[in-house]
């Protein structure tokens, strides 16, 4: 096992795009800010869209691009899920915003326009107060200041904030697009990804460049320089296909003694029941002997059952449950049949 390179910089970090034009698979987002960046006529902006797919990335570089070296004085970063009340809003961004200035010196390359340049990441989480109370800060201080809203959820957003703002939609990444990132960054950090283990990560990082690059890393640094699909299992978390496959077959033979002995198995080797049903939905998704009146009786359990987990309740109960439900539906059983 030959050793990986000992810095201790993250990978998301050294690997981040700079620039808006080296931003991946965000074509529309990337053609309409470039003009933005060449006029320094910026709007309010809304970035939404899945986690990992650029949007924080974007939001950086375009102040980069605009301010160069005197980003720190002209931009203000807010990570909205700490920083979230309407106290925040009424000190720290009010402050902010209400400070005017000046056009910068342009002979540096940079456009430097008059006005600064507040980032809220994660604004689906500030509260509806705080969101009301930037109503009227957008509107009283927009010749000095502009607002860059990044969220994953767009309709976590107050209409009346969303209506002042160019909406920009970030989709998640594409296996092509992802591989080809990926393949760079091995090459450049000197890791071995053989087809198997290139296919599992694209797979489990489900459009995440972000998440996809951490479990890269973490795969390097526990295993060294050649990694494969299972080291990739190990790091990411996920449930062994095997593992769900059996409780599927359990469900299949219609007997509950068998069905149960799979759920104690799971709970027992430690499993996460979520990650359990995301993965067992799948594959009764793709299943070709079941009807889809039965994939939708299973899929309609899997949906409560995961409810129930985020309230609090007990994961072998649920996991039983649905294994219960799903035996039913697989054998045709009556309800009574059950018990």
């Amino acid at each position: 096992m030959a050793p990986i390179h000992s810095s201790s910089q993250q990978w998301v970090e050294k690997y981040r795009p700079k620039q808006v034009k080296d931003v991946a698979h965000q074509e529309e987002v990337v053609r309409a800010l470039t003009n933005t960046l060449e006029t320094g006529n910026l709007p309010h902006l809304l970035f939404y869209g899945p986690p990992g797919t650029g949007k924080t990335t974007t939001a950086l570089a375009i102040a980069h691009q605009l301010f160069g070296p005197e980003y720190k004085s002209r931009v203000l970063e807010l990570n909205a899920s700490d920083d979230r009340g309407i106290n925040v809003v009424r000190t720290k961004i009010k402050d902010f915003a209400a400070v005017a200035v000046g056009s910068g010196n342009t002979n540096s390359g940079y456009l430097c326009p008059p006005f600064k340049i507040i980032i809220l990441d994660e604004a689906d989480s500030m509260t509806e107060d705080a969101q009301n109370a930037l109503r009227r800060t957008m509107e009283t201080y927009s010749k000095v200041t502009r607002f860059c809203f990044i969220c994953n959820y767009v309709s976590r957003i107050i209409e009346p904030l969303a209506s002042r703002c160019a909406k920009f939609r970030f989709k998640p990444l594409v296996e092509d697009i992802m591989t080809g990132r990926i393949l760079h960054i091995c090459k450049e950090e000197g890791v071995h990804l053989d087809s198997d283990a290139l296919t599992m990560l694209s797979s489990i990082s489900e459009g995440d460049l972000r998440r996809a690059i951490t479990y890269l890393q973490s795969a390097a640094r526990l295993y060294g320089s050649s990694i494969s699909s299972n080291n990739l299992i190990s790091v990411s978390g996920i449930v062994p296909k095997e593992v769900v496959q059996s409780l599927y077959q359990a469900c299949k033979t219609g007997q509950f003694d068998l069905a149960q002995k799979e759920v104690s198995d799971i709970i027992a080797e430690g499993h996460p029941a979520s990650q359990i049903f995301s993965q067992l939905y799948d594959m009764v998704v793709q299943a070709t002997d079941i009807s889809d009146e039965t994939k939708a009786r299973i899929s309609q359990r899997l949906a409560e059952a995961d409810k129930c987990l985020i309230d609090g309740a007990d994961e072998y109960l649920q996991l039983l449950d649905v294994a219960s439900n799903a035996m039913r539906s697989l054998c045709n059983m009556t309800q009574e049949c059950c018990y």
